[in-house]
């Protein structure tokens, strides 16, 4: 087995001064993750509305499989459009998971245009988004809606990756901490320690998505601590120990091995370095810092 080596960091703030990056929480006192640990990386992409095609979307997927190899350090997952999801699934194969990027909270009735988690279920998916930012913004989705997919998908017996993060009027208001607790707390309630085998998390900061910008390492390794204490508060030491957390946020070939190499970040959420299959090919097959034992 492969075990990822970190050391721990101080903090570091990718833009602006210090003090902008100065972490607000119920907790200050948050203790670090050990430094070495088995959790194995998550990589995942997010289609969001692309591409334009059935077509390029068999291409797409065809050729991010052709880089996954027994090789890759990491699980694999593509975050589709709901009308490519059974052709995705069929151009990788056994080689990546399939996921769709939102569901429905209700099971049946008159919600045009609701996907529910048992319509997904039935065709073979097993992981979903819930949360992610632009839902949250564009789609108007409240914590509580966010719970409620949250708890439909656990119940239906698949998996879900909950996704939170702060806008950049937050970040500058030195609110992290307390945006990441909020949503952590409010989109896995009633989910139980023993379900918490089937939800990842994602911390993408609002600012950084689709932007170019990226938070150093060290700034998004600080958060991923933080995130994992919420959790600890939450569940315990070993459900805390166990998740895994995922960064998001113009992540790139170029950032994804200094990122990876963080001891709380277990992968990524990629966006639309994922619609490129040479570069998400890199990515999936990001260099660790490792020692075999």
């Amino acid at each position: 087995m492969k075990f990822f080596l970190t050391s721990s960091v101080l903090l570091c703030t990718a833009f602006g001064t210090a003090s902008a990056f100065s972490i607000s929480s119920t907790n200050n006192a948050r203790s670090g993750s050990t430094s070495l640990f088995a959790r194995k990386p998550f990589i995942t992409g997010n289609w969001k509305l692309n591409p334009g095609t059935k077509a390029e979307a068999i291409e797409l997927a065809s050729g991010i499989a052709a880089s996954v190899t027994p090789d890759s350090p990491c699980d694999v997952a593509l975050f589709v459009p709901f009308p490519f999801i059974e052709s995705a699934q069929n151009a990788v194969g056994e080689k990546l998971t399939v996921g769709a990027e939102m569901i429905t909270p209700e099971e049946s009735g008159a919600f045009t245009g609701g996907i529910s988690a048992s319509m997904l279920d039935s065709i073979g998916v097993s992981w979903a988004l819930a949360g992610h930012s632009e839902r949250r913004t564009i789609n108007n989705e409240t914590d509580e809606y966010i719970n409620a997919q949250c708890v439909k998908l656990i119940e239906e017996g698949m998996n879900v990756m909950l996704c939170i993060g702060e806008t950049e009027d937050e970040y500058e208001k030195n609110l992290v901490g307390n945006v990441c607790e909020i949503q952590l707390k409010k989109g896995l309630a009633g989910i139980s320690a023993d379900d918490m085998d089937r939800v990842a998390i994602a911390y993408e900061p609002v600012w950084a998505i689709g932007t170019g910008k990226v938070a150093t390492p060290e700034t998004a390794q600080q958060v991923h601590a933080i995130c994992r204490d919420i959790v600890k508060d939450m569940y315990g030491a070993k459900i805390a120990d166990d998740t895994r957390i995922l960064y998001g946020g113009s992540v790139s070939p170029e950032s994804v091995d200094g990122l990876l190499a963080q001891s709380d970040i277990d992968g990524a959420l990629v966006g639309g370095a994922s619609l490129d299959a040479e570069k998400f090919g890199r990515i999936i097959n990001f260099q660790p810092a490792v020692v075999q034992v």
